[in-house]
């Protein structure tokens, strides 16, 4: 993915192709209210950008995105990096079936290794391996320095405004 341009005062008054849009609606159907497409249009495009981005920054390290996924989670429970499938299903929002054959292709990739619990002996804990950590480390600051780079767009003090702002739409779906 290609860097923006520096942030420019300028850029965000030039018509995008979202204006286009909303304006042929506007004008289509002036009996709807079409405001909501000005925002979430942008936020479904940018989302599509940013999913092709995150997707080459794991690529480069020879990863999925779902791999990326687990193994993230597993690296931000700290030392000894380990979590139950069930905490797996729950970070990772996917079915425990899904998580079982996402741990197994893990597993044979030496990613990850399974233990027993020490407080269940039914149980079964998911560990990081050095290996997988070493490449969701890796992969995490590739993925930090493209998104960096997005928003560069954006002046040191919009971030923090963007964030909260989003944080509260985002917030509705979190309940």
């Amino acid at each position: 993915m290609e860097a923006p341009a520096p942030h420019d005062a300028h850029d965000a008054s030039r018509p995008d192709e979202v204006d286009r849009i909303v304006e042929a609606w506007q004008r289509e159907r002036p009996d709807l209210a079409v405001e909501p497409l000005a925002v979430f249009s942008r936020v479904s495009r940018l989302a599509r950008h940013l999913d092709r981005a995150r997707r080459g920054a794991f690529a480069r390290h020879g990863l999925e995105a779902w791999e990326f996924d687990v193994l993230s989670a597993l690296r931000r429970a700290g030392d000894p990096y380990r979590m139950s499938p069930g905490a797996l299903v729950t970070a990772t929002l996917v079915t425990s079936g899904t998580m079982t054959n996402r741990i197994d292709r893990l597993e044979s990739h030496g990613l990850v290794e399974r233990h027993r619990s020490p407080d269940d002996r039914r149980g079964v804990l998911v560990q990081l391996t050095p290996a997988g950590r070493e490449r969701v480390d890796a992969a995490l600051t590739d993925l930090l320095e493209v998104e960096a780079r997005v928003l560069d767009a954006l002046s040191p003090e919009e971030r923090p405004q963007l964030a909260a702002l989003l944080r509260t739409v985002a917030a509705q779906f979190d309940e």
